[in-house]
């Protein structure tokens, strides 16, 4: 006679890999792009403009390694057809951007994603922003379970690190 718990067992396995039997799925999770807080009756047309890059918050490792060399760089906003924006960089841009906050005249704080990998860029329209407005920014990083390890200010302008990160 069969053993009662071996036989148990075997037929507890054998019925896990019958046909019609799925594996389940882990719940996706939630990308933390989608849960970003965003500008509140956003005005494209107030948006446009020239805007200069103050400050990043990014796990980039080559902006880790070479950010004492860089500058940063402006963009170009104007409003398309429709309620879309056009951002004119330096270099072209392929990924889902959300304003996170702005007041359209001094600052704005805007959320890059490419490949689940999110950065924080702080713009002004002039190359320096009040501490108020750093603060707002800083908050927004912790938001994003990032550290100040990976926050990087650009006091003057000229090369482009973006040609060398994804985001």
């Amino acid at each position: 006679m069969v053993p009662a718990v071996p036989t148990l067992l075997l037929v507890l396995l054998l019925a896990s890999l019958a046909p019609g039997q799925r594996q389940r799925r882990p719940p996706a999770l939630e990308s933390l792009f989608e849960k970003i807080k965003i500008q509140e009756n956003f005005d494209v047309q107030q948006f446009s403009g020239k805007w200069f890059l103050v400050g990043v918050a990014s796990k980039c490792d080559y902006l880790r390694e070479y950010n004492h060399q860089l500058e940063a760089t402006t963009m170009a906003v104007s409003a398309s057809e429709g309620k879309s924006l056009a951002i004119s960089t330096f270099r072209k841009l392929n990924m889902d951007v959300v304003v996170g906050e702005t007041d359209y005249s001094s600052y704005a704080i805007l959320y890059y994603q490419k490949l689940r990998k999110i950065s924080i860029k702080l713009f002004g329209r002039s190359v320096r922003v009040s501490d108020a407005i750093v603060g707002k920014f800083e908050q927004r990083i912790t938001e994003m379970n990032m550290s100040e390890d990976f926050t990087y200010y650009f006091p003057t302008y000229g090369k482009s690190w973006l040609s060398h990160c994804s985001v």
